[in-house]
């Protein structure tokens, strides 16, 4: 049959092998090889493998620029791997975010300093401290000198962290929340108590010899606070004495940060036995009572300061050393430096906080209806005395100086009984109440374990001393 048209001026023969010629160029130009599928593959997945080595990178790179001279695109028919599996195995290593340092500020609370004068030193402002005062507990805002403050501002001067240091184991704080409202918590670590045990012999005195063996001062001015009912520390002290206890040291991790309690101690003075053993009521409050359960408190303090000597006793016949003449005198002298502290001898109220003649600087405070204790040549006034207060046992009072009629600092201390003048280093003192009778049971056992303590106690520091 005769070929249509034009094409049957050309030879069959020569149509054929046209027809053949653009067959296979078809398939070398259009249809992909199965080297090429290979590279195309082989590519994609050197691209995944971050952790090969250096010899599998090398030819993964060769493959990769050969891939990439193929500029024909990637067919996604037949049995080749599309991109999205390989896509998906790669890992890309995202960059840290830090969150950044707060930059805080500290200030050491000075005498007098409040909120207040604080803020307008640090340049910080005045309606912050107003929202501060607003959300801190009461007792937060009362400052005490050496506690440590500390904040983070803005950059327009706003507080954003703000915290009180009260102790190392507690510090109030204040963070503001997302809506910018300040939040406050009180935080509080829990601290290690350990127990150490000491004792000493007293050649000089219960504070030369106790330092000289190692024990703390706090330590030392609570064991004469503890048997300051019983013991002169001016008057009864003899050489020779001795005295044991154990006490409780604080550690904050693994670093000593302090001293907690004597939970015992054992003072033998002049042929006394005298020992006090600390227990806590259903409250939580602790005394310190014999080991029959007897209050090592009386009403009264002997001594109303510490680290002083008796200048001038109790005497209805003395010369007045600066009036030259016999005149009564009705209490104790106290010599001290000036400044030193002056502690109220019992619970009571002030009476009278100001000038009185000759005695300068006077506080007097009544004790129930039979006592009244009087104090004069005052330095100074603690802020907290003043006419009409109540004052607990040992509270600070005022300070040691020589105003009014005196040669030098020192504290004169009268104690009077019903109005009468008596002499504070004889009479005897009323005692505290004792250990109630629910508790007495179980406050006789814990006696008994810890003299039991204290006696192994110190069996092993005489082993370590080498002694029998």
């Amino acid at each position: 049959m005769p070929l249509p048209g034009r094409l049957q001026y050309f030879p069959a023969p020569h149509l054929i092998a046209a027809s053949l010629l653009c067959f296979v160029l078809f398939i070398v130009f259009v249809l992909p090889s199965p080297q090429s599928e290979k590279r195309s593959v082989s590519s994609k997945i050197s691209l995944t493998e971050s952790n090969s080595s250096v010899s599998d990178a090398s030819t993964a790179a060769a493959d990769t620029t050969a891939a990439t001279e193929d500029t024909s695109p990637p067919v996604t028919t037949g049995a080749v791997t599309t991109e999205t599996p390989t896509v998906a195995k790669s890992s890309a290593i995202e960059p840290v975010i830090t969150q950044p340092q707060l930059q805080w500020e500290d200030t050491k609370i000075r005498s007098g300093d409040s909120l207040s004068t604080i803020f307008e030193r640090q340049k910080l402002r005045a309606a912050d401290m107003l929202e501060v005062a607003a959300v801190l507990p009461k007792d937060a805002l009362k400052l005490q000198p050496g506690q440590t403050l500390r904040w983070v501002r803005t950059q327009d001067d706003r507080v954003q962290h703000l915290e009180i240091l009260i102790s190392p184991l507690a510090r109030h704080s204040l963070e503001r929340d997302e809506q910018g409202e300040l939040q406050y918590q009180l935080l509080e670590r829990d601290a290690e108590y350990r127990p150490s045990h000491a004792k000493a012999t007293i050649n000089n005195s219960l504070f030369v010899d106790g330092t000289n063996a190692g024990i703390p001062e706090e330590i030392l001015i609570e064991l004469a606070g503890i048997f300051g009912w019983d013991i002169d520390f001016a008057l009864d002290i003899r050489k020779g004495d001795q005295f044991s206890l154990i006490y409780e040291e604080v550690f904050l991790d693994g670093n000593k940060i302090g001293n907690g309690d004597i939970l015992i101690a054992r003072f033998l003075n002049n042929g006394r036995d005298l020992t006090a053993v600390r227990f806590e009521d259903d409250n939580g409050d602790g005394s310190y009572y014999t080991p029959d359960g007897h209050s090592m408190r009386k009403e009264f303090l002997r001594n109303p300061i510490d680290f002083f000597r008796i200048s001038s006793r109790f005497n209805l016949n003395r010369k007045h050393p600066v009036l030259n003449r016999i005149r009564a005198h009705k209490g104790t002298d106290y010599a001290a430096p000036t400044g030193t502290p002056i502690k109220a001898a019992g619970d009571g109220k002030i009476t009278f906080a100001g000038r009185k003649g000759g005695f300068g600087n006077v506080v007097i405070i009544q004790h129930g209806t039979r006592y009244e204790t009087l104090y004069a040549h005052m330095s100074k006034f603690h802020r907290r005395a003043r006419k009409g207060r109540s004052v607990k046992q040992g509270q600070v009072i005022g300070y040691v100086g020589s105003s009014g009629l005196a040669t030098g600092p020192h504290l004169h201390y009268e104690f009077r009984v019903d109005g009468v003048h008596r002499d504070s280093l004889r009479v005897k003192l009323p005692k505290a109440r004792s250990i109630p009778k629910a508790q007495k049971t179980a406050f006789l056992q814990h006696a008994e374990n810890m003299q039991s303590w204290l006696q192994s106690g110190l069996s092993e520091l005489a082993t370590a001393d080498g002694q029998p």
